[in-house]
């Protein structure tokens, strides 16, 4: 693509930028590198091609949407060391009681809520082994409870990707789109202003998940009380909650305080390197276990998904794809609102659910946002529809970590995923109509 010649109505850096964007596309679907090693190559091939220099592209890998990603991570991972985790597992119990049902309700109620704050995958490495044990003492045989299984651990998954919509720390997606914003100038985007937006959606989609999956997988036992109780025996060990725990708990709701209230003056990647500097103070966690449990290479990929996506508006790759697209569908886009966002969610939603929803908005932001209509709903829907990742295994890292655990098979996320897909979309489309309007 880089070596044939670029058609007229396009820079040839918009072209070049599009050609690393194909590349990109090609390296993620087929495996060749790893994602922190397709990171790299967005950084040197975007000197090397000269579509910028080596300056402007290391300014573009360091902003604040990527010290709020950081930030983020970091303090899943000190929540984690503190075993906050099995806290959270004694109270999910105490709150359901023994039904299934019951509990089938609160996992996906418990991680909708908490993936909005602290990130999809660090909620599902949390309750994942909630979810395991529950599992392994129904049965020692997995095969035997292949239904509840998949119900138990899809709960898990289902309701931590709904609920990373919810703010901008819910997931990587929406730093990427909050950074897209922050470059074209729209810096009154707050965290509770995102909330406003998107929170609505979450509590539409809560029972419809769990409606979804109770009626997909039929569970082998209605009630698990001998597994309940083995489980809060265990838990009990643990004892009461200690002083540092207590003030683990207190640090991270100074830190959301902060996102709410003081994101528009001090950005919400600062208030999250303070809430890391304030668990080092404290002693509450050591560096090494940050450095240990911190994956560095998802930071760097997400600050090269930024960067691409910054050139390609910038050089204009954006836009001529964006103008392509409404070419082939003549004037529809540009003069239905309706038929526009519907469009966007589900390109955004197939793509998602091949590459992943980082990727996806990387990719697709700026080409959205040049499709036309006001870039502030065009970026909500395009954040927010690519969360819709129910379909496929790899599709996400809520589901990735799911599939892992061995329990659940690739054909599972299929048979509820395209019912969650349908039903997202719908409500999606739902609330621009006619909630946004109201806030707008």
């Amino acid at each position: 693509m880089n070596l044939a010649p670029h058609p007229g109505d396009i820079s040839l850096t918009g072209w070049r930028t599009l050609s690393v964007t194909a590349m990109v596309l090609i390296l993620i679907v087929s495996e060749a590198l790893p994602l922190a090693g397709v990171a790299l190559f967005i950084a040197v091939a975007q000197v090397v091609l000269g579509i910028a220099r080596s300056a402007t592209v290391a300014s573009t890998f360091m902003s604040d949407a990527v010290f709020f990603i950081m930030g983020s991570l970091m303090l899943a991972a000190a929540i984690i060391h503190q075993g906050l985790d099995a806290r959270l597992a004694l109270g999910i119990i105490r709150l359901t009681g023994n039904k299934t049902s019951r509990l089938v309700i609160g996992l996906v109620t418990i991680a909708a809520i908490l993936s909005s704050f602290i990130g999809s995958h660090t909620v599902v490495a949390m309750l994942l082994p909630v979810g395991m044990s529950l599992i392994r003492n129904t049965s020692l045989d997995n095969k035997q409870v292949t239904n509840l299984s998949a119900l138990l651990l899809l709960s898990i998954a289902y309701g931590a990707i709904i609920g990373s919509v919810g703010t901008p720390s819910g997931g990587a997606r929406n730093a990427i789109m909050y950074g897209y914003w922050m470059d074209l100038g729209f810096h009154n985007i707050t965290y509770l202003i995102w909330m406003k937006h998107a929170y609505p959606l979450i509590l539409l989609e809560i029972p419809f998940a769990i409606w979804i999956l109770l009626h997909t997988f039929k569970p082998e036992y209605e009630n698990l009380d001998s597994a309940v109780r083995k489980l809060k025996v265990k838990v009990a060990h643990g004892g009461v909650v200690t002083g540092q725990q207590k003030l683990s708990i207190f640090l991270f709701f100074l830190t959301f305080l902060g996102w709410i209230t003081l994101s528009e003056r001090l950005g919400l990647g600062i208030v999250a390197i303070a809430g890391v500097l304030l668990y080092i103070v404290f002693g509450l966690v050591k560096w090494e276990d940050i450095n240990r449990n911190t994956n560095w290479g998802v930071i760097l990929l997400f600050a090269a998904a930024i960067s691409l996506g910054v050139q390609m508006q910038r050089t204009g790759g954006a836009l001529w794809v964006a103008q392509s697209l409404t070419a082939l569908t003549g004037d529809l886009l540009i003069h239905s609102e309706p038929l526009r966002n519907g469009f966007m969610m589900i390109i955004t939603t197939v793509m998602a659910n091949t590459l992943s929803s980082a990727a996806t908005v990387a990719i697709l932001g700026p080409i959205n946002i040049n499709l036309g209509g006001d870039p502030i709903t065009t970026g909500y829907i395009t954040a927010i529809s690519s969360a819709f990742a129910y379909f496929t295994a790899h599709a996400a890292p809520a589901t990735m970590i799911i599939y892992s655990s061995g329990m659940v098979r690739s054909s599972h996320f299929l048979r509820a995923g395209w019912r969650m897909g349908l039903v997202s979309m719908a409500l999606l489309m739902l609330v621009t109509m006619v909630y946004w309007p109201l806030i707008l």
